[in-house]
């Protein structure tokens, strides 16, 4: 009897012991292990299929109609951020696609977290430009991404997803040209007092190149920084990143100038670039499993605790 009852107290220790989780948290609990490579890689290659997506075009439109439906079928509501704005074109009308989730357990709450990535592609009057890398990748990533949260709702509901319009340059990047869709959002967020609302953000951009190497700006938000690396070290993934040799201008700038720390991840060493030969060859499953594992396990160890 005596043995019986030290085995019985010996398996409620280890049960409180092994659970360093709040009640309320559901769903696995290494949720990095979850992200797939393979099915990110999947959705990048249905919005490739579309052809060139820059804004205004029917295969835009194609493409937003794909991640409206994989991202409700996730239990995402989405908002579209429509827009007009002058460019070296004149007027044109962008669409930003605003994710949360429903349905999480508890009260609602805001969500406090930004992850973003761009679904436009950049505008060659005579070239048939795809970008699987430079406007596919960190879709399919981020719809992946959208999955895995979903599975552990209480850490979804802190997320903000964020699909921007319009990052490409119609001639040059300028406070004019390019960037139009983040740009946009940025200024709504101030004019809706809602800067306060967000902690921080990831802005993922050209997450895919089979050669993976993260250039992080030398400006990048250094506690973030310092997280980020700590998430890639405790995966054995950290010789996957490295600093840039100079600054980089992308979706994430406008973000950082009103007060929300947003770090780029980007392998802008990356030959290809805005070229036809960004195509879907130049991918692999293996480079978007290592970003997602990373982003989603520093989300999981600090950013939404």
């Amino acid at each position: 009897m005596r043995r019986l009852c030290f085995l019985l107290l010996a398996g409620m220790l280890a049960a409180c012991h092994g659970s360093d989780r709040p009640a309320q948290e559901t769903g696995p609990a290494n949720l990095w292990e979850e992200f797939s490579g393979e099915k990110a890689l999947q959705h990048v290659a249905h919005l490739v299929e579309f052809g060139p997506r820059p804004p205004g075009t029917e295969a835009i439109e194609k493409s937003r109609a794909y991640l409206t439906q994989e991202l409700q079928s996730q239990g995402w509501t989405v908002t579209p951020q429509k827009f007009t704005d002058t460019t070296p074109q004149g007027p044109k009308t962008f669409v930003n696609l605003i994710a949360t989730f429903v349905g999480a357990p508890g009260p609602k709450k805001e969500p406090f977290f930004l992850l973003c990535s761009h679904y436009d592609t950049k505008f060659f009057e005579k070239e048939s430009f795809v970008g699987a890398n430079d406007g596919g990748s960190s879709n399919g990533l981020l719809l992946e991404m959208a999955r895995v949260l979903a599975l552990r709702p209480e850490l979804a509901a802190k997320v903000e997803l964020v699909f921007f319009d319009g990052e490409e340059a119609y001639v040059s990047f300028t406070d004019t040209d390019g960037f139009f869709g983040s740009r946009h959002f940025a200024k709504q967020l101030q004019a809706e007092g809602k800067v306060r609302q967000f902690r921080g953000g990831i802005l993922f951009d050209m997450v895919g190149d089979r050669d993976l190497r993260i250039t992080l700006s030398p400006d990048s938000p250094a506690q973030m920084t310092l997280d980020i690396f700590a998430a890639a070290k405790a995966l054995h993934l950290r010789d996957h990143i490295t600093y840039s040799l100079g600054g980089i201008t992308d979706d994430h700038t406008a973000l950082n100038a009103i007060g929300i720390p947003v770090i780029d991840l980007i392998d802008f060493d990356y030959p290809p670039w805005h070229t036809p030969a960004d195509t879907m060859d130049k991918l692999s499953a293996e480079s978007l499993g290592i970003v997602g594992k990373i982003a989603t396990r520093y989300l999981c160890e600090t950013a939404l605790r």
